[in-house]
């Protein structure tokens, strides 16, 4: 049960929350987990953090503290900020450590001005961390931890995660060490938690470490690549293990791609055991953790969200599909993985996305003419919507649509300009989200000499009717 309570250097130490305390916990966030210092989960409940602040106040400021309209407040808004600190750390859910909450505790205190209570809390803190310490020194023994791995329930390996760690961090300065990144691990776990979790630990941990050194970018992304090739695996595999491991996972990968009607067939007719035998295994620590991130959330296929692709397989299926129609097809993968995989050049989005795959659009823009009639534009709206879908980025020249007020020969009507069809152009963009990878990308652009410019420079404004605003794509006004 969370205990931030504190003691002034006055008063009796104050005693701990009792289950009677504790409200029933909100739903909204039934997603948070509070990891315990002996390793229990308890729910997330903000309200037993206002419980604790309110006796903090008590014991440094008397029973009249709780009273006060003016501490009530108080305690609301330092709850209320503890809350939204952890929730901008994890918001789609996750596990805090009971430190994680009382160093938030802390530094609200702080800001709000309250130094006497912040400091009578942090020396309650510290007088608790010495129990500790004289506890375990003396003996006391600590709870076994357990994962859970491969449905079985057994003690965690710590040597492991020691030797994991170690080989991320291997040749990257006398700067970058194992050990911080192994006691927070160890701090943030619970007994029974998933091995997947484990390694989600372990990420996070060093990627809160970029700060210190950059170097600690390179570990987290060779600890995301330890998650990746288990998800993709099936199994933890060693850096030492891979290279022989990508020569026998790389043809299957192709057939497993083909089969799930993601790859194009005709990778199926390369030489895959040749194409194999080059895969280096050795460039996949070339990646800094935002790259390796992104490339899987974005890049790597996938099939129902679990990831078949490992990132040297990923360059060589885009190098395939590059050379898919040349006549030593082989030879020219190779040619394009080399320099693709040693990052000498890289293609653009749509081509990693698409090289190799059934729908091979390659390209990544696309520049079309409107022309001045029902058909022509809604052809063209279509058109973006196709070559969206598939991660094309799009410029349309619009100038050709007559302008407000313009007669329509068929109807003997007037036209309302081309800012109306612009605001479809825009919503066609929000929905079709390029596949839904990325957000769309559309630009239009209209001749200075147009009836309706002065009406398009304002496309993107704030203010204004909204229904004659375009705020999610550009606008150019082409000279």
């Amino acid at each position: 049960m969370l205990n931030v309570a504190t003691e002034s250097a006055a008063s009796a130490p104050i005693p701990p929350i009792e289950p009677a305390d504790v409200a029933v916990i909100d739903t909204r966030y039934a997603d948070y987990k509070i990891i315990r210092r002996n390793g229990a989960v308890v729910g997330f409940a903000p309200n037993k953090i206002a419980i604790a602040v309110t006796k903090a106040f008590i014991a440094v400021q008397g029973g009249q503290a709780a009273a006060s309209a003016r501490i009530r407040e108080l305690v609301e808004s330092i709850t209320g900020q503890v809350t939204a600190a952890l929730m901008r750390r994890n918001p789609n859910g996750g596990t805090f450590h009971i430190e994680d909450i009382q160093d938030q505790v802390e530094l609200a205190l702080m800001r709000s001005g309250e130094h006497e209570v912040a400091r009578a809390y942090v020396l309650y803190r510290e007088k608790r961390a010495q129990e500790r310490a004289a506890q375990k020194a003396a003996g006391v023994p600590e709870a076994t931890l357990h994962v859970l791995e491969d449905g079985q329930k057994k003690p965690l390996d710590t040597a492991r995660l020691a030797g994991l760690l170690a080989d991320a961090c291997t040749g990257l300065g006398d700067n970058v060490k194992a050990e911080p990144i192994m006691h927070t691990v160890l701090r943030d776990l619970y007994d029974g938690v998933p091995m997947a979790e484990v390694e989600k630990a372990l990420v996070l941990a060093a990627r809160s470490m970029i700060e210190q050194d950059p170097a600690y970018s390179y570990v987290t992304a060779r600890l995301l690549l330890n998650s990746i090739r288990h998800e993709v695996l099936g199994e933890a595999v060693t850096q030492a293990q891979m290279g022989q491991r990508y020569a026998e996972y790389f043809p299957a990968f192709i057939k497993k791609g083909i089969a799930a009607e993601l790859l194009d067939e005709k990778l199926g007719q390369f030489d895959l055991a040749r194409l194999a035998a080059v895969l280096d295994a050795g460039r996949d620590y070339q990646f800094g953790y935002l790259g390796l991130q992104t490339l899987y959330d974005r890049y790597f296929l996938h099939i129902e969200e679990s990831r078949i692709e490992l990132p040297q397989a990923f360059f060589m299926r885009v190098a395939m599909g590059l050379a898919i129609n040349e006549i030593d097809r082989e030879a020219r993968a190779i040619e394009f993985y080399q320099v693709l995989s040693s990052f000498d050049f890289m293609s653009s989005t749509p081509t990693l996305f698409n090289a190799g795959t059934r729908h091979s659009q390659l390209s990544s823009c696309y520049l079309t003419t409107v022309t001045d009639d029902l058909d022509g534009i809604y052809q063209a709206i279509k058109e973006n919507a196709m070559l969206q879908k598939y991660a094309g980025g799009l410029g349309n020249d619009w100038t050709p649509i007559r302008a407000m007020g313009s007669r329509i020969k068929g109807t003997n009507g007037k036209s309302q300009g081309v800012v109306p069809f612009l605001k479809v152009v825009n919503d066609t963009a929000v929905a079709v989200n390029q596949g839904g990878k990325r957000k769309g990308a559309v630009c239009a652009y209209l001749e200075t000499w147009h009836m309706d410019i002065e009406e398009f420079l304002d496309l993107r404004k704030n203010t204004g009717d909204d229904r004659r605003r375009t705020h999610d794509m550009n606008t150019a006004n082409w000279i």
